[in-house]
């Protein structure tokens, strides 16, 4: 009897799919956590610095 009642509460779990509100907001919060970082890192002096240097050097590595 323990075994059929253990087996139903796993059934009961297991058609549980997808997320609950709280993991939408959870996810949400870190997708725009790691998009403000990126932001912040894109509008820093030392990658657009980055950015050009690599920018002047690709018709260094051009074959023609």
């Amino acid at each position: 009897m323990k075994l059929i009642t253990a087996l139903r509460r796993h059934a009961d779990r297991a058609d549980e799919r997808g997320m609950s509100t709280s993991e939408y907001a959870v996810g949400t919060l870190g997708a725009c956590t790691i998009g403000g970082v990126l932001v912040k890192v894109g509008q820093s002096e030392w990658f657009g610095e980055l950015v050009q240097d690599l920018i002047s050097r690709i018709p260094d590595l051009l074959p023609f």
